[in-house]
């Protein structure tokens, strides 16, 4: 599955236009490496998003094409979230 597909299934962000953005600036990392909003997730693969002063860390636990609230709950699990130091 995309991950800006994924993102917006596992309600990580509302909307897939979001994914694009965040990837168009490179802020958007899976297993450490620059994505794309094209690029494919699959189940432990680790996901990096930046949000302006803040980091957020998931691994994906299962891919599901749609999910309900408390189903995309168990799509992943957050390993980190930390607030970025402010330049």
């Amino acid at each position: 599955m995309r991950v800006d597909k994924y993102l917006k299934v596992a309600r990580i962000l509302k909307r897939r236009v979001v994914a694009k953005e965040l990837a168009e600036n490179s802020r958007l990392f899976i297993n450490n490496k620059v994505a794309k909003a094209s690029s494919e997730v699959k189940i432990n693969d680790d996901i990096r998003i930046i949000f302006g002063h803040r980091e957020f860390r998931i691994r994906v636990l299962e891919v599901k094409e749609q999910a309900s609230k408390q189903d995309a709950l168990g799509m992943y699990e957050v390993v980190e979230e930390r607030k970025l130091e402010e330049v």
